[in-house]
């Protein structure tokens, strides 16, 4: 069913790519430092969710936190990690509304009030009870920024580097979990509370910026035509695509689409309310697309080393809390290399093929993990343990190449700007169901059958592959609303017309001798 779509591509990009000006790069044109250093503002609302994965896996290697909470087992350990889950699922009916109502900003700024809020009880809490509240604080907040922070970084970005800085959303969960694995194996060896306390009171860094910071960020042009404010989001995309040029062609052209785009869905109708997510052959694709990755980005077997980390290596014969926690730290370093990598691949390789490699390898890496700890369990072969953990390290790096980077710049591309808010939160509400199902049952079923959980997730992957196989679209080399489009065939022609006339009647700059293709001038 993907075969046919994915081919289609073609030179879609054309329609944009000559209008943009060859000599503006992300690091010699001062608009667009600007606006990427506010894009970084929001891309570490990821950082505040990898820190809280990575955390709790440290925690529970800490003797301080374990004696100080009475050492939690069974279904109270599974609440612990998943509380943050039960808070961010109650936070999902608000956080479309706040998103498409009062903006992106706006939310984002609510989302870090309740993080912040999450992180200082949390640091300060007495007894488990607390400690409980503090994480559902902490996921309720990050439900509402993390539907709003990925959609403006999707929205505002220049049009050349949106694949990219969309990608490295996700991937900036790695940066958290890396500052929380490396702060936990320092603070490891403080003889007292103060141990597992830094810790969490780091946790409210990122949401002290965006406290203080959200508002100087551009709010996003889609928005505000969304709400009749065209003249404002004219001047933000001439102001940061291109140096306040109100009249420039790519910039005209952006405009114009938007704007076509999303008066196409208001006199429709059909993209409008939770029902549309369903009412089209094009929005139900896209749903079954979208909440397939969800899932599948927390059940792939990540989950299992994920949060439960020093529980598989239990399995495995590593005991020493020291060691659990340095393994846990240089993995962090060694997933973020890889997404990053791959989020700067995305434009070059594609999306579809990335997807497919990632599965594979996941798959042939996943099982010879398996292979290995079963003669372990089995055995008690040193070298088969060993052995574990590089398949761990060669099984993430498969994963960080697709699961990690376009997760969420895929999810947010395809989706019209109409149901942006509430599919996303269709997304992160796959993800947090997930995650539930994971932190309660992984425990109990690596407690019951140890290595033989496993081969579950062997043939859960294999189906994996099948599935985006079939169903994975390409959508490299084309503009937001073009993307959107690729599920819906009028309006794809619709707004390839509309834009094509304004393109025609927009001036073009002649750019100096400096560009790289001289077709380029004027």
């Amino acid at each position: 069913m993907a075969v046919g779509p994915a081919a289609t591509v073609g030179n879609s990009a054309d329609g944009f790519i000559h209008l943009v000006d060859p000599n503006r790069k992300w690091y010699n044109n001062k608009r667009l430092i600007i606006l990427h250093a506010w894009l970084v503002l929001l891309l570490i609302t990821a950082s505040t969710n990898g820190y809280d994965g990575s955390l709790m896996n440290s925690l529970q290697s800490m003797g301080q936190w374990t004696d100080f909470f009475h050492d939690p087992q069974g279904g109270t350990l599974g609440l612990l990690n998943a509380i943050q889950n039960i808070g961010s699922l109650a936070g999902y009916p608000f956080a479309p509304y706040l998103s498409d109502g009062i903006g992106r900003r706006p939310s984002i700024w609510i989302g870090a009030v309740c993080m912040l809020a999450g992180a200082a009880l949390q640091t300060a809490c007495m007894n488990i009870h607390q400690f409980i509240g503090a994480r559902f604080l902490l996921g309720f907040g990050l439900s509402i920024a993390s539907n709003a922070a990925p959609m403006l970084v999707t929205e505002v970005s220049y049009p050349t580097y949106r694949p990219q800085f969309t990608s490295l959303y996700n991937t900036l969960w790695y940066s958290g979990n890396i500052i929380a694995s490396w702060t936990a194996f320092g603070t490891a060896n403080i003889n007292n509370h103060w141990s597992w306390r830094i810790p969490s009171l780091l946790q409210a860094i990122p949401s002290v910026f965006q406290f203080f910071l959200i508002w100087f960020v551009p709010e996003s042009p889609r928005y505000l035509i969304s709400k009749g404010k065209d003249k404002q989001a004219l001047h933000i995309l001439a102001y940061y695509h291109a140096d306040g040029d109100e009249q420039d062609p790519l910039v005209q052209y952006e405009f114009q689409e938007i704007k076509t785009a999303i008066r196409i869905d208001q006199e429709t109708q059909k993209n409008v309310g939770w029902k549309a997510l369903v009412a089209t052959k094009g929005n139900r694709r896209r749903m079954l697309i979208i909440v397939a990755i969800a899932w599948f980005s927390q059940w792939s077997g990540n989950g299992l080393v994920s949060y439960y980390l020093n529980k598989v290596f239990d399995t495995i014969g590593i005991t020493d809390h020291s060691i659990q926690l340095l393994i846990t730290g240089i993995l962090a370093i060694w997933n973020l290399c890889w997404a990053v990598f791959a989020s700067f691949q995305v434009e070059r390789w594609g999306r579809r093929f990335l997807f497919l490699t990632s599965a594979s390898g996941m798959l042939l890496f996943f099982t010879l993990q398996t292979i290995c700890s079963a003669q372990y369990a089995i055995h008690k072969t040193q070298s088969a343990a060993h052995a574990v953990i590089a398949f761990i390290f060669l099984f993430y790096a498969f994963y960080d190449l697709a699961f990690t980077p376009l997760i969420v710049s895929y999810t947010l591309e395809i989706l019209p700007y109409s149901l942006r808010a509430k599919g996303f939160n269709v997304f992160n509400f796959t993800i947090s169901v997930a995650l539930i199902f994971n932190q309660y049952v992984n425990p109990i079923a690596l407690k019951n059958i140890a290595w033989k959980y496993y081969i579950v997730y062997c043939a859960w992957l294999a189906f994996e592959l099948g599935f985006l196989y079939f169903f994975i679209v390409e959508t490299k080399g084309r503009t937001l609303e073009e993307t959107a489009a690729l599920f819906d065939g009028e309006e794809l022609t619709q707004l390839q017309q509309a834009t094509a006339a304004v393109v025609s009647e927009v001036r073009h700059e002649d750019y100096d001798e400096k560009s790289s293709d001289p077709g380029l001038k004027a």
